[in-house]
């Protein structure tokens, strides 16, 4: 049986980064969700899947939830990407919309990722123009973390991967 892959699905790209620095730190092969194929993946005794947050779900997580059946019996990890800043209260509301009935024993990690909204499509620009404004009319001391987050990088580039957010997983994976 093979050690692990990393199956990623990455909108912009900061997932994409997060997998392929977890390939460079493990040696584990890493493939695009939509290019992999469950009869391959189910071949690894470590699978870590790495999609974005978008609208609270986590990309690509079908994959998971189709095939959980012939992957249960391994070491699954998910890694969730997404432009706020860590917050307890957020990460539980996503775990909580995402990891149910066969997912909601498996860990779940966070890695902040990157906002560029010259990268965006056209429809996640205008529904992320959409959400700014509502935001814009509360009172600024009122805002959660991810309000806050989204207002300070309105029409700005920013990245703010880090391979720090990684070693929660790296020391999930070392356990046995």
């Amino acid at each position: 049986m093979k050690r692990g892959v990393i199956v990623y699905q990455s909108k912009y790209g900061a997932a994409k980064k997060y997998a392929e620095w977890l390939q460079d730190m493990t040696d584990f092969y890493c493939v695009e969700r939509l290019k992999a194929i469950v009869d391959e993946v189910a071949q690894y005794e470590i699978i870590i899947f790495c999609g974005g947050i978008y609208a609270s779900g986590i990309a690509g997580l079908s994959f998971l939830k189709k095939n959980i059946v012939r992957l249960k019996n391994k070491k699954i990890a998910i890694l969730c990407v997404g432009a706020s800043p860590y917050d307890e209260s957020a990460f539980a509301q996503i775990k909580e919309h995402n990891m149910t009935g066969d997912l909601k024993d498996i860990p779940l990690f966070y890695g902040r990722g990157a906002w560029n909204e010259s990268k965006m499509t056209f429809a996640d620009r205008t529904l992320c123009k959409m959400l700014q404004k509502s935001v814009a009319k509360k009172d600024p001391r009122t805002y959660e973390p991810w309000m806050k987050a989204l207002m300070c990088a309105r029409g700005q580039k920013c990245d703010w991967t880090d391979k720090t957010y990684l070693l929660p997983l790296l020391d999930y994976l070392k356990e046995d």
